[in-house]
C-alpha cells in the first residue's frame, strides 16, 4: 500500500520555493540597475524611465526588438571584460557581495 502524500507540506514547500524566488529575482533587479547605473538616477525618474519603456513597449515589438539587442551586447561586453558587478545571473543565485 502507497504512503499518502502529505498534500499541505509540499504546498508548504512550492510556497517557500515561490518566496525564495521572487526574493532573488528581487535582488538581481536591484543588481541590474546597479550594473546598467540607472542607480544615479533619482527614484521617480528612475519610476519614469521605465513606465515609458513599458507603454512603449505595448505598441513597438520594434523598440522591444532593439532594446533586447542592446541590452544583449551589454551583457556580453560586460563577461568579456571579465569583471562585471553582480548581475545575478549566476548559476547558484549568490551574489557578488
Amino acid at each position: 500500500m502507497r504512503k499518502p502524500r502529505d498534500i499541505d507540506a509540499e504546498l508548504k514547500a512550492l510556497q517557500e520555493k515561490a518566496k525564495q524566488l521572487k526574493a532573488q529575482r528581487t535582488i538581481q533587479l536591484g543588481e541590474l540597475v546597479e550594473a546598467t547605473g540607472a542607480d544615479t538616477l533619482s527614484i521617480e525618474a528612475l519610476a519614469g524611465v521605465l513606465l515609458a519603456a513599458v507603454e512603449q513597449a505595448d505598441g513597438k515589438p520594434e523598440a522591444v526588438a532593439r532594446w533586447t539587442e542592446r541590452g544583449t551586447a551589454f551583457f556580453q561586453a560586460g563577461a568579456k571584460k571579465g569583471g562585471r558587478k553582480g548581475t545575478g545571473n549566476d548559476q547558484n543565485g549568490a551574489s557578488g557581495a
